[in-house]
Protein backbone atom coordinates (compact mmCIF):
# COMPACT_ATOMS: atom_id res chain seq x y z
CA UNK A 1 0.00 0.00 0.00
CA UNK A 2 0.90 3.45 -0.89
CA UNK A 3 2.20 5.40 1.53
CA UNK A 4 -0.40 8.48 0.44
CA UNK A 5 -3.08 6.03 0.79
CA UNK A 6 -2.17 4.77 4.55
CA UNK A 7 -1.91 8.80 5.25
CA UNK A 8 -6.11 8.55 4.09
CA UNK A 9 -7.01 5.71 7.18
CA UNK A 10 -6.98 7.16 10.27
CA UNK A 11 -4.99 5.07 12.81
CA UNK A 12 -7.47 4.50 15.62
CA UNK A 13 -9.95 1.41 15.15
CA UNK A 14 -11.76 0.12 18.02
CA UNK A 15 -11.73 -3.84 18.17
CA UNK A 16 -14.96 -5.69 18.18
CA UNK A 17 -14.72 -6.67 22.23
CA UNK A 18 -16.06 -9.91 23.24
CA UNK A 19 -18.86 -11.81 21.61
CA UNK A 20 -21.68 -13.62 23.68
CA UNK A 21 -21.18 -17.15 24.10
CA UNK A 22 -24.78 -17.76 21.89
CA UNK A 23 -23.09 -15.89 18.96
CA UNK A 24 -20.44 -17.06 16.32
CA UNK A 25 -17.39 -14.14 16.73
CA UNK A 26 -18.20 -11.30 14.52
CA UNK A 27 -15.03 -10.43 12.64
CA UNK A 28 -15.02 -6.37 12.37
CA UNK A 29 -13.78 -4.79 9.04
CA UNK A 30 -10.94 -2.19 8.75
CA UNK A 31 -10.44 0.94 6.85
CA UNK A 32 -9.46 -1.20 3.95
CA UNK A 33 -12.80 -2.72 3.86
CA UNK A 34 -14.03 0.58 3.24
CA UNK A 35 -16.17 1.46 0.20
CA UNK A 36 -16.78 4.54 -2.01
CA UNK A 37 -19.32 5.49 -4.37
CA UNK A 38 -21.84 4.83 -6.59
CA UNK A 39 -21.07 8.03 -8.68
CA UNK A 40 -17.53 7.87 -7.65
CA UNK A 41 -16.80 11.58 -7.63
CA UNK A 42 -14.55 11.70 -4.96
CA UNK A 43 -12.01 14.39 -3.48
CA UNK A 44 -8.29 13.80 -3.52
CA UNK A 45 -6.70 13.41 0.16
CA UNK A 46 -6.21 17.01 2.19
CA UNK A 47 -6.22 17.84 6.00
CA UNK A 48 -8.31 15.61 7.70
CA UNK A 49 -11.66 17.13 8.77
CA UNK A 50 -11.47 19.48 11.93
CA UNK A 51 -13.24 16.83 13.73
CA UNK A 52 -12.69 13.75 12.77
CA UNK A 53 -14.36 11.79 15.79
CA UNK A 54 -17.89 12.97 14.97
CA UNK A 55 -18.71 9.37 13.51
CA UNK A 56 -21.64 9.60 11.54
CA UNK A 57 -24.61 7.42 13.72
CA UNK A 58 -22.92 8.52 17.01
CA UNK A 59 -24.69 10.76 19.61
CA UNK A 60 -23.51 14.39 18.67
CA UNK A 61 -22.05 13.69 15.15
CA UNK A 62 -21.85 16.81 12.89
CA UNK A 63 -21.93 17.29 9.16
CA UNK A 64 -18.79 16.82 6.93
CA UNK A 65 -19.96 20.79 6.18
CA UNK A 66 -20.69 22.08 9.41
CA UNK A 67 -24.40 22.52 8.10
CA UNK A 68 -27.21 22.47 10.32
CA UNK A 69 -29.00 19.31 10.37
CA UNK A 70 -32.98 19.63 11.24
CA UNK A 71 -34.67 18.53 14.34
CA UNK A 72 -34.79 14.48 14.07
CA UNK A 73 -37.59 12.73 16.25
CA UNK A 74 -35.83 11.30 19.47
CA UNK A 75 -36.36 7.90 18.44
CA UNK A 76 -33.55 8.36 15.71
CA UNK A 77 -31.02 10.22 18.49
CA UNK A 78 -27.90 7.82 19.60
CA UNK A 79 -27.38 7.03 22.91
CA UNK A 80 -24.17 7.95 24.36
CA UNK A 81 -22.58 4.60 24.69
CA UNK A 82 -23.46 2.08 21.70
CA UNK A 83 -23.64 -1.51 22.00
CA UNK A 84 -20.23 -3.06 20.79
CA UNK A 85 -21.87 -6.11 20.00
CA UNK A 86 -23.42 -5.73 15.72
CA UNK A 87 -27.00 -6.04 15.35
CA UNK A 88 -27.71 -5.25 19.01
CA UNK A 89 -31.07 -3.89 19.21
CA UNK A 90 -30.85 -0.29 20.84
CA UNK A 91 -34.90 0.49 21.02
CA UNK A 92 -37.39 -0.43 18.89
CA UNK A 93 -41.08 1.03 18.25
CA UNK A 94 -44.16 0.27 16.33
CA UNK A 95 -44.13 1.77 12.99
CA UNK A 96 -47.50 3.89 12.21
CA UNK A 97 -48.61 5.64 9.07
CA UNK A 98 -49.82 8.99 8.79
CA UNK A 99 -52.52 7.50 6.28
CA UNK A 100 -53.40 4.55 8.84
CA UNK A 101 -54.02 6.13 11.85
CA UNK A 102 -56.49 3.88 12.79
CA UNK A 103 -53.75 0.76 12.80
CA UNK A 104 -55.61 -1.18 9.72
CA UNK A 105 -52.27 -2.32 8.14
CA UNK A 106 -51.24 -3.85 11.53
CA UNK A 107 -53.83 -6.08 11.54
CA UNK A 108 -51.72 -7.72 8.39
CA UNK A 109 -48.12 -6.61 9.54
CA UNK A 110 -45.76 -6.54 12.13
CA UNK A 111 -44.01 -3.10 11.61
CA UNK A 112 -41.72 -1.75 13.92
CA UNK A 113 -39.09 0.84 13.49
CA UNK A 114 -35.80 -0.32 15.05
CA UNK A 115 -32.19 1.43 16.42
CA UNK A 116 -29.72 -1.04 16.13
CA UNK A 117 -25.63 -1.29 16.52
CA UNK A 118 -23.41 -1.89 13.79
CA UNK A 119 -20.19 -0.22 12.84
CA UNK A 120 -18.63 1.79 10.34
CA UNK A 121 -15.96 1.84 7.46
CA UNK A 122 -12.78 1.44 10.56
CA UNK A 123 -14.85 -0.79 13.13
CA UNK A 124 -16.30 1.97 15.15
CA UNK A 125 -19.29 1.13 16.60
CA UNK A 126 -22.75 3.17 15.12
CA UNK A 127 -26.43 3.41 15.81
CA UNK A 128 -28.15 2.87 12.65
CA UNK A 129 -31.77 2.80 12.11
CA UNK A 130 -34.57 0.71 10.09
CA UNK A 131 -37.61 -1.20 9.49
CA UNK A 132 -38.67 -4.47 10.12
CA UNK A 133 -41.85 -5.55 8.54
CA UNK A 134 -43.00 -9.33 9.20
CA UNK A 135 -46.23 -10.80 7.98
CA UNK A 136 -48.74 -11.75 10.80
CA UNK A 137 -50.08 -14.81 8.41
CA UNK A 138 -48.47 -18.07 9.20
CA UNK A 139 -45.56 -18.81 6.83
CA UNK A 140 -45.76 -21.60 4.41
CA UNK A 141 -42.82 -22.79 3.50
CA UNK A 142 -40.74 -25.80 4.38
CA UNK A 143 -38.37 -23.74 6.47
CA UNK A 144 -38.88 -21.20 9.50
CA UNK A 145 -40.03 -17.40 8.07
CA UNK A 146 -37.10 -16.32 5.57
CA UNK A 147 -35.55 -12.80 6.65
CA UNK A 148 -34.69 -11.06 3.64
CA UNK A 149 -31.79 -8.28 3.87
CA UNK A 150 -33.37 -5.48 2.02
CA UNK A 151 -31.31 -2.74 0.89
CA UNK A 152 -33.17 0.42 -0.99
CA UNK A 153 -32.10 2.46 -3.40
CA UNK A 154 -30.73 5.94 -3.32
CA UNK A 155 -32.81 7.59 -1.23
CA UNK A 156 -30.89 11.01 -0.64
CA UNK A 157 -28.68 12.43 2.18
CA UNK A 158 -31.03 14.76 5.12
CA UNK A 159 -32.26 12.61 7.70
CA UNK A 160 -35.96 12.92 6.32
CA UNK A 161 -34.77 10.87 3.85
CA UNK A 162 -34.22 7.39 5.89
CA UNK A 163 -36.60 4.86 4.21
CA UNK A 164 -38.41 4.37 8.18
CA UNK A 165 -39.18 7.93 8.44
CA UNK A 166 -40.25 7.79 4.49
CA UNK A 167 -42.52 4.04 5.39
CA UNK A 168 -44.03 6.03 8.00
CA UNK A 169 -45.14 9.23 5.86
CA UNK A 170 -45.89 6.78 2.78
CA UNK A 171 -43.50 8.31 0.43
CA UNK A 172 -41.15 5.37 0.09
CA UNK A 173 -40.82 4.88 -3.61
CA UNK A 174 -39.87 1.20 -2.90
CA UNK A 175 -42.77 0.06 -0.58
CA UNK A 176 -44.38 -1.12 -3.62
CA UNK A 177 -41.57 -3.39 -4.61
CA UNK A 178 -41.46 -4.91 -1.87
CA UNK A 179 -44.71 -6.63 -2.06
CA UNK A 180 -43.61 -9.68 -3.80
CA UNK A 181 -41.59 -10.11 -1.11
CA UNK A 182 -44.12 -9.86 2.00
CA UNK A 183 -46.69 -11.38 -0.34
CA UNK A 184 -44.23 -14.46 0.23
CA UNK A 185 -44.43 -14.44 3.69
CA UNK A 186 -41.31 -13.26 4.34
CA UNK A 187 -40.08 -10.84 6.71
CA UNK A 188 -37.65 -7.73 5.55
CA UNK A 189 -35.12 -6.09 7.61
CA UNK A 190 -35.16 -2.78 5.84
CA UNK A 191 -32.03 -0.53 6.61
CA UNK A 192 -31.56 3.03 6.96
CA UNK A 193 -27.83 3.12 6.19
CA UNK A 194 -25.01 4.88 8.23
CA UNK A 195 -26.04 8.80 9.25
CA UNK A 196 -29.22 8.36 6.77
CA UNK A 197 -31.88 9.30 9.88
CA UNK A 198 -29.03 9.49 12.74
CA UNK A 199 -26.43 12.37 13.49
CA UNK A 200 -23.89 12.96 10.82
CA UNK A 201 -23.51 12.59 6.92
CA UNK A 202 -24.94 9.65 5.64
CA UNK A 203 -21.61 8.01 4.42
CA UNK A 204 -23.37 7.23 0.77
CA UNK A 205 -22.02 3.98 -1.03
CA UNK A 206 -19.09 3.53 1.83
CA UNK A 207 -18.95 -0.18 0.98
CA UNK A 208 -18.24 -2.03 4.00
CA UNK A 209 -20.38 0.27 6.05
CA UNK A 210 -23.12 -0.62 3.68
CA UNK A 211 -22.92 -4.21 3.53
CA UNK A 212 -22.35 -4.44 7.47
CA UNK A 213 -25.89 -2.46 8.19
CA UNK A 214 -27.62 -4.79 5.89
CA UNK A 215 -26.04 -7.61 8.30
CA UNK A 216 -26.39 -6.16 11.26
CA UNK A 217 -30.52 -5.31 10.34
CA UNK A 218 -31.17 -8.85 9.88
CA UNK A 219 -28.92 -9.78 12.96
CA UNK A 220 -31.31 -7.36 14.58
CA UNK A 221 -34.48 -9.36 13.67
CA UNK A 222 -33.70 -11.71 16.10
CA UNK A 223 -32.99 -9.54 18.85
CA UNK A 224 -35.95 -7.91 18.52
CA UNK A 225 -38.45 -10.78 19.76
CA UNK A 226 -40.11 -11.34 16.20
CA UNK A 227 -41.81 -14.84 16.96
CA UNK A 228 -40.57 -16.37 13.93
CA UNK A 229 -36.77 -15.55 13.69
CA UNK A 230 -34.14 -17.45 15.05
CA UNK A 231 -30.44 -18.46 14.60
CA UNK A 232 -31.75 -20.85 12.17
CA UNK A 233 -33.58 -18.57 9.67
CA UNK A 234 -32.67 -19.27 6.26
CA UNK A 235 -31.59 -15.45 5.27
CA UNK A 236 -32.12 -13.80 1.94
CA UNK A 237 -30.09 -10.70 0.97
CA UNK A 238 -31.71 -7.87 -1.81
CA UNK A 239 -30.92 -4.75 -3.50
CA UNK A 240 -31.03 -2.56 -6.65
CA UNK A 241 -29.12 0.30 -7.52
CA UNK A 242 -27.10 1.86 -4.04
CA UNK A 243 -29.13 -1.18 -2.69
CA UNK A 244 -27.46 -3.81 -5.46
CA UNK A 245 -23.93 -2.41 -4.01
CA UNK A 246 -24.96 -2.75 -0.83
CA UNK A 247 -26.50 -6.28 -0.72
CA UNK A 248 -23.26 -7.26 -2.94
CA UNK A 249 -20.77 -5.76 -0.41
CA UNK A 250 -23.15 -8.11 2.31
CA UNK A 251 -23.09 -10.85 0.22
CA UNK A 252 -18.62 -10.46 0.22
CA UNK A 253 -18.64 -9.89 3.98
CA UNK A 254 -21.20 -12.20 5.18
CA UNK A 255 -18.81 -15.59 5.67
CA UNK A 256 -16.09 -13.13 7.66
CA UNK A 257 -18.10 -10.50 9.06
CA UNK A 258 -21.53 -12.59 10.01
CA UNK A 259 -20.70 -16.06 9.63
CA UNK A 260 -23.76 -17.44 12.07
CA UNK A 261 -26.65 -16.01 9.19
CA UNK A 262 -28.00 -18.56 7.47
CA UNK A 263 -27.72 -16.67 4.25
CA UNK A 264 -28.99 -18.61 1.50
CA UNK A 265 -28.67 -16.37 -1.54
CA UNK A 266 -27.57 -12.61 -2.77
CA UNK A 267 -30.09 -10.97 -5.61
CA UNK A 268 -28.40 -7.72 -6.48
CA UNK A 269 -29.26 -5.14 -9.25
CA UNK A 270 -27.24 -2.82 -11.27
CA UNK A 271 -24.67 -3.34 -9.23
CA UNK A 272 -21.97 -0.10 -8.55
CA UNK A 273 -19.40 -2.43 -8.71
CA UNK A 274 -16.39 -0.22 -10.61
CA UNK A 275 -17.21 3.25 -9.04
CA UNK A 276 -14.65 4.92 -11.40
CA UNK A 277 -16.45 3.89 -14.63
CA UNK A 278 -20.01 4.67 -13.25
CA UNK A 279 -18.66 8.25 -12.25
CA UNK A 280 -17.99 8.97 -15.74
CA UNK A 281 -21.07 8.27 -16.57
CA UNK A 282 -23.14 10.21 -14.62
CA UNK A 283 -21.11 13.82 -14.28
CA UNK A 284 -22.85 16.66 -16.05
CA UNK A 285 -25.83 14.60 -16.54
CA UNK A 286 -29.48 14.30 -14.96
CA UNK A 287 -28.17 12.06 -12.21
CA UNK A 288 -25.41 14.80 -11.28
CA UNK A 289 -26.50 14.79 -7.71
CA UNK A 290 -25.62 11.18 -7.61
CA UNK A 291 -21.88 12.54 -8.01
CA UNK A 292 -22.66 14.90 -5.02
CA UNK A 293 -23.90 12.94 -2.92
CA UNK A 294 -21.03 10.62 -3.24
CA UNK A 295 -18.74 13.57 -2.75
CA UNK A 296 -20.12 14.20 0.72
CA UNK A 297 -20.58 10.57 1.81
CA UNK A 298 -16.96 9.92 0.87
CA UNK A 299 -15.77 12.84 2.24
CA UNK A 300 -17.27 12.10 5.40
CA UNK A 301 -16.66 8.54 5.53
CA UNK A 302 -12.70 9.41 5.73
CA UNK A 303 -12.48 12.43 7.55
CA UNK A 304 -11.27 14.86 4.64
CA UNK A 305 -12.09 18.59 3.86
CA UNK A 306 -13.66 18.89 1.07
CA UNK A 307 -12.36 22.34 0.65
CA UNK A 308 -9.34 20.91 -0.75
CA UNK A 309 -10.43 19.97 -3.65
CA UNK A 310 -14.02 22.21 -4.04
CA UNK A 311 -14.02 25.88 -4.29
CA UNK A 312 -16.41 27.63 -2.59
CA UNK A 313 -19.04 27.24 -4.83
CA UNK A 314 -18.37 23.35 -4.54
CA UNK A 315 -18.55 23.55 -1.07
CA UNK A 316 -21.78 25.39 -0.91
CA UNK A 317 -23.34 22.58 -3.20
CA UNK A 318 -22.83 20.38 -0.58
CA UNK A 319 -23.86 21.78 2.16
CA UNK A 320 -27.86 21.85 -0.32
CA UNK A 321 -26.72 18.15 -1.22
CA UNK A 322 -26.73 17.10 2.73
CA UNK A 323 -30.19 17.95 3.30
CA UNK A 324 -31.41 16.96 0.24
CA UNK A 325 -33.76 13.73 -0.60
CA UNK A 326 -33.91 12.53 -4.48
CA UNK A 327 -37.14 14.11 -5.34
CA UNK A 328 -34.84 17.04 -5.09
CA UNK A 329 -32.72 15.51 -8.01
CA UNK A 330 -33.73 18.02 -10.64
CA UNK A 331 -32.12 20.61 -8.66
CA UNK A 332 -28.64 19.56 -9.43
CA UNK A 333 -29.66 17.92 -12.69
CA UNK A 334 -26.52 18.57 -15.68
CA UNK A 335 -23.95 20.38 -13.12
CA UNK A 336 -20.80 18.59 -13.89
CA UNK A 337 -17.88 18.58 -11.21
CA UNK A 338 -15.92 20.84 -13.48
CA UNK A 339 -17.33 24.16 -12.26
CA UNK A 340 -17.36 23.04 -8.69
CA UNK A 341 -13.17 22.14 -8.72
CA UNK A 342 -10.45 24.60 -7.97
CA UNK A 343 -8.56 23.57 -11.12
CA UNK A 344 -11.54 23.69 -13.44
CA UNK A 345 -11.51 19.37 -14.08
CA UNK A 346 -13.74 17.32 -12.76
CA UNK A 347 -13.41 14.70 -9.66
CA UNK A 348 -12.96 11.79 -12.25
CA UNK A 349 -9.60 13.39 -13.32
CA UNK A 350 -8.10 12.02 -9.94
CA UNK A 351 -8.81 8.64 -10.49
CA UNK A 352 -6.03 8.36 -12.05
CA UNK A 353 -3.58 9.28 -9.73
CA UNK A 354 -2.57 8.08 -5.59
CA UNK A 355 -4.22 8.56 -4.04
CA UNK A 356 -7.19 7.45 -5.05
CA UNK A 357 -6.10 5.33 -7.58
CA UNK A 358 -5.28 2.70 -4.90
CA UNK A 359 -8.36 3.70 -2.80
CA UNK A 360 -10.79 2.55 -5.74
CA UNK A 361 -9.11 -0.50 -6.29
CA UNK A 362 -8.86 -1.77 -2.47
CA UNK A 363 -13.08 -1.12 -2.79
CA UNK A 364 -13.87 -2.72 -5.89
CA UNK A 365 -16.84 -5.07 -5.38
CA UNK A 366 -15.56 -8.36 -7.07
CA UNK A 367 -12.34 -8.60 -5.46
CA UNK A 368 -13.97 -11.60 -2.25
CA UNK A 369 -15.90 -14.71 -3.67
CA UNK A 370 -19.31 -14.55 -2.18
CA UNK A 371 -19.94 -17.78 -0.20
CA UNK A 372 -23.63 -18.15 -1.67
CA UNK A 373 -25.11 -18.13 -5.08
CA UNK A 374 -25.61 -15.27 -6.62
CA UNK A 375 -28.18 -13.47 -9.01
CA UNK A 376 -27.24 -10.53 -10.59
CA UNK A 377 -29.39 -8.30 -13.22
CA UNK A 378 -28.70 -5.67 -15.01
CA UNK A 379 -30.27 -3.92 -18.17
CA UNK A 380 -28.04 -3.35 -21.65
CA UNK A 381 -29.58 0.42 -22.25
CA UNK A 382 -28.73 1.46 -18.02
CA UNK A 383 -27.68 4.85 -18.29
CA UNK A 384 -26.32 5.54 -14.93
CA UNK A 385 -24.10 2.13 -14.32
CA UNK A 386 -22.72 0.85 -17.29
CA UNK A 387 -23.96 -2.58 -18.43
CA UNK A 388 -20.67 -3.85 -18.21
CA UNK A 389 -19.88 -2.92 -15.02
CA UNK A 390 -22.61 -5.07 -14.12
CA UNK A 391 -21.94 -8.21 -16.22
CA UNK A 392 -17.66 -7.41 -14.92
CA UNK A 393 -18.79 -8.19 -11.64
CA UNK A 394 -20.09 -11.25 -12.63
CA UNK A 395 -17.25 -12.18 -14.66
CA UNK A 396 -14.83 -11.62 -11.50
CA UNK A 397 -17.30 -13.96 -9.03
CA UNK A 398 -17.53 -16.59 -11.38
CA UNK A 399 -13.71 -16.66 -11.69
CA UNK A 400 -13.32 -16.98 -7.96
CA UNK A 401 -16.01 -20.10 -8.15
CA UNK A 402 -18.78 -18.61 -7.03
CA UNK A 403 -22.37 -19.91 -8.64
CA UNK A 404 -23.55 -16.87 -10.25
CA UNK A 405 -27.23 -16.41 -12.60
CA UNK A 406 -26.52 -13.50 -14.29
CA UNK A 407 -29.63 -11.90 -16.33
CA UNK A 408 -29.48 -9.00 -18.80
CA UNK A 409 -32.72 -7.02 -19.67
CA UNK A 410 -33.59 -4.60 -22.48
CA UNK A 411 -35.37 -2.36 -20.17
CA UNK A 412 -35.62 1.29 -20.79
CA UNK A 413 -32.75 2.64 -18.76
CA UNK A 414 -31.46 3.04 -15.21
CA UNK A 415 -35.09 3.36 -13.42
CA UNK A 416 -36.25 0.72 -16.02
CA UNK A 417 -34.36 -2.19 -14.97
CA UNK A 418 -36.02 -1.88 -11.60
CA UNK A 419 -39.02 -4.01 -12.73
CA UNK A 420 -37.43 -7.43 -14.35
CA UNK A 421 -35.16 -7.36 -11.03
CA UNK A 422 -38.06 -7.15 -8.81
CA UNK A 423 -39.85 -9.89 -11.26
CA UNK A 424 -36.93 -12.27 -10.78
CA UNK A 425 -36.29 -11.98 -6.94
CA UNK A 426 -39.22 -14.02 -5.22
CA UNK A 427 -38.97 -17.19 -7.65
CA UNK A 428 -35.16 -17.05 -7.19
CA UNK A 429 -35.25 -16.95 -3.37
CA UNK A 430 -38.17 -19.18 -2.90
CA UNK A 431 -35.62 -21.76 -4.82
CA UNK A 432 -33.17 -21.28 -2.80
CA UNK A 433 -35.04 -21.51 0.61
CA UNK A 434 -36.06 -24.58 -0.53
CA UNK A 435 -32.89 -25.98 -0.72
CA UNK A 436 -32.69 -26.06 -4.77
CA UNK A 437 -29.26 -25.87 -6.97
CA UNK A 438 -28.79 -22.77 -8.12
CA UNK A 439 -28.58 -22.35 -12.02
CA UNK A 440 -25.08 -21.02 -12.87
CA UNK A 441 -24.42 -19.10 -16.46
CA UNK A 442 -20.36 -18.40 -15.84
CA UNK A 443 -20.22 -20.51 -18.87
CA UNK A 444 -21.99 -18.17 -21.07
CA UNK A 445 -20.19 -14.93 -19.94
Amino acid sequence: MSRQLSSLLPTSSRRASRRSSRRTPRHTSLALAAGLTAAGLVAAAGTAHADEHAIPGTAGATTLTGVAEATRPAFYEPPATIPSIPGTVIRQEPATQVLDPLGVTATFYDARRIMYSSRDREGHPIAVTGLVVQPRAPYVGTTRRPVIGYAVGTQGMGDRCAPSRQFAENTEYESALMAGLLARGYTLAITDYQGLGTPGTHTYMTRAAQGQAVLDAVRATEGAGFSDTTPESPVGITGYSQGGGAAAAAAELASTYAPELQVKGVAAGAVPADLAAVSRVVDGTLYSAFGFYATAGLNAAYHIDPAQTLSAQGVETLKKVEGACVTDLFDSSFVSSSVLTHDGKPLSSLFDSEPMKSVLADNRIGQRKPAMPALLTHSMLDDVIPFAVGKQLAKDWCAKGATVSFQANLAPGHVGGIAPHVAAVPGWFEARFLGLPAISTCTLL
